[in-house]
């Protein structure tokens, strides 16, 4: 995978995460709707559904897919730090299987158009 796809795919995991985590807060905020972190939330998950739909022209679906899973994890995280939401062992077993198929795509080569 070219550094051009492989920086493409990091603003497309960070996007989504950060986009989520922006979203979630804003919704809860009093705010509501109207809220920054909304607005900021909203347009992190624009760029990364331009910068996802860039990415599958660049890569194979099977490839892009498992590897920008990690998103799951981090999210998981996020909620975990910022939101102090609690995650039973179960949804962390979940987030660890992700985890395992995100190495075993990783491990693979990534075939690029």
């Amino acid at each position: 995978m070219s550094s051009k796809a492989r920086l493409l795919t990091l603003v497309v995991i960070l996007s989504n995460v950060a986009g989520n985590l922006l979203l979630s807060l804003g919704l809860k905020s009093t705010a509501g709707a109207l809220s920054p972190l909304v607005i900021a939330g909203v347009s992190l998950l624009i760029l990364w559904t331009v910068s996802r739909m860039t990415l599958m022209s660049w890569a194979d679906l099977s490839y892009i897919l498992p590897i920008t899973s990690i998103g799951y994890v981090l999210s998981a995280f996020a909620a975990k730090i910022f939101l102090a939401e609690q995650i039973s062992v179960l949804r962390w077993s979940g987030t660890l299987l992700i985890v395992a198929g995100v190495a075993l795509v990783g491990g693979t080569k990534a075939e690029s158009r």
